[in-house]
C-alpha cells in the first residue's frame, strides 16, 4: 500500500498546490467566481463532465450496476442527456446573460422581486449537494488509511475547502481539469477493463449472472421516468452547473464543450455499470451495493493502479464537492445575504467583492463538512436536494424561457408551491418515494400558469432589457469590471 499512498499523497497536494496558484488569478469578483468567463472548449468539456460526475455518479453508479445489471446505467445517463439538453438548446443563451446566479436570471426575467426565494431554494439544493459529496471521503479513506468516517469527512473537506477558499472558480477549473484526466484514466481505461477480465469476460459474466442484468429496462420505467424529472431537468437550472456554462467564454464554447461533455457522461454511465455488473459476479453477497467500488478496488487491482483508481474516486468527489461548495456560497452571498442587508449593487472595490466571497466559501465549507458529520444517508441527500431544486425551480427557470406570459407573482407562487408540497409529500410518502417530485412539479406547474394568468403581464420594459441581455447585449460588466485579454 505504501505505493498506493504515495499516488493520493501526491495528487492532494498538487490539488492544494492548485488552490494557491489560482489565487493568483483571481482578483476580481469575475475571475473568482466565474473564472472571468474566459474558458475555452478543452478548459470547459472536462471540467463541466467533471462536475456533474462526481461521488454518486462513480461510487453510486457502481453500485446501481452491482445492484441491477447494466440498466443501473440509467442514472448517470440521465445526468449526460440533461448536460446535453442544456448545452444544445439553453447554454448560449445563458452565458450571454452575463450573471452569477440563477436568482440574477430570474430577476432579469420578470424584473425582481424573485432573487431572495428562489435563492434559499437554491442555496438548500447546493449545500445537500455539496454535503453528499463530502459523505463519499468516508468510503475512499476508510480503503485508503482504514480511519473513522469524522476524520476521513474533515480531512478530505478541508482539503476541497481550501483550494477553493484560496482561488475559487480558477482553482476549481484547474483542479477539476485535473481530476476529468485522472478519473478518465483511473475508471473508464484501468478499472473497466480489468474488473471485466477478472469476472472473465461478458460470456461469464452472463452465464452467471441472471438475464435480468443484461435487459436496458430491467431497472424498471417508473424509475428510469424518475432519474429523467430529477436529473436530467435538474442539469437544466442548478447554480452549479449554470456556474460553469457563465465561464464559457463564448456562446460556441458553452453550446459544443458541453456537448463533449454530455457525451463522456453517456460513455461514463455505461462503464459503470458494467464494473458494477462485474463485480456482482466476483462478490455475490456484499453488504451493500455501493461497497462494490471500494472492494473491486481493495481487493482486485495491482499497487499503484489501486492508488490511481482510487484517486479518481477521490477526483469524482472533490470535483463536486467543489462545484457544489463554490456554488452554494455564491447564492447564500449574492442573493441572499447581500438582499438581507439591502445591498442593491455590489461594491465598487473589487478586494472587498473578492474577500466577501472568500469568506462565504470558508463559512458554508465548515457548514458542509459539519453537516456531513451529522447525516448518514447520502442518496436521500441527494433526492431532497434534486426534489427541492426540480419542485421549486424547474417551472419558473424554464417558464422564462420560454414563456412570455409568464410573470413574477407566477414565479413565486411556483416556488412557494412547489416548494412546500415537496417538503410535504416526502414527510407523507418518505423521501425516496417518487410522489413528491411527480406531484411537487405539477402543483408547481398549476401554481405558475395561475399566478400568471391572473396577474397582469411583465411590463414591456423588462421584457425589453432582458431580450437585450439574452442577445448578448446591455451587460453591465462591461462598464463596472471589464474582463481581461485572454493570456
Amino acid at each position: 500500500m505504501a505505493v498506493d499512498y504515495v499516488v493520493i499523497a501526491v495528487y492532494l497536494a498538487g490539488m492544494l498546490a492548485m488552490g494557491w496558484w489560482g489565487m493568483r488569478r483571481a482578483r476580481s469578483k469575475s475571475e473568482f467566481l466565474v473564472a472571468g468567463r474566459r474558458l475555452g472548449p478543452a478548459l470547459y468539456s472536462g471540467t463541466m463532465a467533471a462536475i456533474v460526475l462526481g461521488g454518486a455518479s462513480t461510487i453510486g453508479g457502481v453500485g446501481l450496476g452491482y445492484q441491477y445489471g447494466l440498466s443501473g446505467a440509467w442514472m448517470v445517463f440521465t445526468i449526460g442527456l440533461g448536460l446535453l439538453a442544456l448545452s444544445v438548446f439553453f447554454s448560449a443563451r445563458i452565458a450571454r446573460l452575463k450573471v452569477y446566479t440563477v436568482s440574477e436570471m430570474l430577476d432579469l426575467r420578470y424584473g425582481g422581486r424573485a432573487g431572495l426565494i428562489s435563492g434559499v431554494v437554491m442555496w438548500a439544493y447546493t449545500l445537500m449537494l455539496a454535503v453528499t459529496s463530502t459523505i463519499a471521503y468516508a468510503t475512499i479513506f476508510d480503503v485508503l488509511f482504514d480511519i473513522n468516517r469524522t476524520l476521513a469527512i474533515v480531512l478530505g473537506g478541508s482539503i476541497v475547502v481550501a483550494y477553493s477558499t484560496l482561488g475559487g472558480m480558477w482553482s476549481i477549473t484547474l483542479t477539476d481539469m485535473v481530476q476529468f484526466v485522472v478519473k478518465t484514466i483511473g475508471v473508464l481505461l484501468l478499472l473497466l477493463p480489468i474488473a471485466v477480465v477478472k469476472a472473465g469476460g461478458f460470456a461469464e459474466m452472463k452465464a452467471e449472472l441472471p438475464t435480468s442484468y443484461f435487459d436496458p429496462l430491467g431497472i424498471g420505467g417508473e424509475t428510469i421516468f424518475t432519474y429523467v424529472l430529477i436529473y436530467t431537468f435538474g442539469m437544466l437550472i442548478g447554480q452549479d452547473i449554470w456556474q460553469r456554462v457563465f465561464t464559457a467564454r463564448s456562446d460556441r464554447t458553452a453550446r459544443w464543450g458541453g456537448t463533449v461533455a454530455g457525451t463522456y457522461c453517456l460513455v461514463y454511465a455505461l462503464a459503470g455499470a458494467v464494473i458494477g455488473t462485474a463485480a456482482k459476479v466476483l462478490y455475490p453477497k456484499l453488504g451493500s451495493p455501493d461497497d462494490a467500488f471500494a472492494t473491486i478496488v481493495k481487493d482486485e487491482l495491482p499497487v499503484g493502479v489501486r492508488g490511481l483508481v482510487l484517486a479518481a474516486a477521490l477526483a469524482a468527489v472533490m470535483s463536486t464537492s467543489s462545484g457544489a461548495l463554490i456554488a452554494c456560497a455564491t447564492v447564500a452571498n449574492n442573493d441572499i445575504w447581500s438582499r438581507l442587508r439591502g445591498i442593491v449593487r455590489p461594491s465598487a472595490e473589487e478586494h472587498d467583492e473578492v474577500r466577501g466571497n472568500r469568506a462565504f466559501i470558508l463559512l458554508m465549507g465548515v457548514a458542509v463538512i459539519g453537516t456531513a458529520i451529522a447525516l448518514n444517508n447520502v442518496v436521500e441527500a441527494l433526492t431532497v436536494a434534486y426534489n427541492l431544486l426540480v419542485g421549486g425551480l424547474l417551472v419558473p427557470i424554464l417558464g422564462g424561457l420560454l414563456w412570455r406570459r409568464g410573470t413574477v407573482q407566477g414565479a413565486l407562487a411556483a416556488v412557494v408551491v412547489g416548494g412546500v408540497a415537496v417538503v410535504g409529500l416526502m414527510a407523507a410518502y418518505g423521501i425516496l418515494a417518487n410522489e413528491p417530485v411527480y406531484y411537487g412539479l405539477l402543483a408547481s406547474l398549476v401554481a405558475y400558469a395561475a399566478g400568471s394568468l391572473a396577474t397582469r403581464p411583465t411590463d414591456e420594459a423588462v421584457l425589453t432589457a432582458w431580450r437585450e441581455r439574452l442577445a448578448g447585449r446591455g451587460n453591465p460588466e462591461l462598464v463596472s469590471e471589464p474582463v481581461p485579454a485572454p493570456r
